[in-house]
This record gives C-alpha cells, sequence and structure tokens, in this order.
C-alpha cells in the first residue's frame, strides 16, 4: 500500500479505469458474439446488429479501450462474415 498522497490517488484513479475498462470490454465482447450469432444464423436483422455492433467497436476505439488498428481488424472481419453469408442466400 502506498504512503505518498499522489501514489494513493494513482491507485485509486487507476482502480476506476480498470473498472470501465473492464465493463467496456464485457459489453463489446457480448456486441460481438452476437453479431457473430446473427450472422451464423442468417438472422434478418443481421444487418442492423452488424452496424450497431460497429458502432460499439468505434466508440471503445474512441475511448482507448481498443486500438483502432484492433477495431478496423474486428469491423472488417465481421463484414467479411456478413458478406460470405449473404453470398450464399
Amino acid at each position: 500500500m502506498p504512503n505518498i498522497k499522489s501514489a494513493i490517488k494513482r491507485v485509486k484513479v487507476t482502480n476506476a479505469k480498470t473498472l470501465k475498462n473492464n465493463i467496456n470490454k464485457s459489453i463489446l465482447k457480448s456486441t460481438i458474439k452476437k453479431c457473430k450469432q446473427a450472422i451464423a444464423t442468417n438472422d434478418a436483422s443481421a444487418a442492423t446488429i452488424l452496424n450497431s455492433t460497429f458502432e460499439t467497436i468505434d466508440k471503445s476505439a474512441a475511448k482507448n479501450v481498443l486500438h483502432k488498428n484492433t477495431a478496423a481488424r474486428r469491423k472488417s472481419k465481421l463484414a467479411k462474415a456478413y458478406n460470405a453469408a449473404n453470398k450464399t442466400k
């Protein structure tokens, strides 16, 4: 446990930021999972789910939860899967 006042504050701030990041990561993972499920089952609302997933990924990148390249890669992967699923229809 730190003794210096600024170090004590840093611990508090770090814990708060870690909690926020974990919540954002959890939301992100669950939306990606829902999107993959919708794509796999050829759900009619897959396009809207895909768009909302893109929004969530972009927001996570803006909040520095994800790196911008990671966000772009995940969006690309989901779009590719969606296009492949729609091509087979």
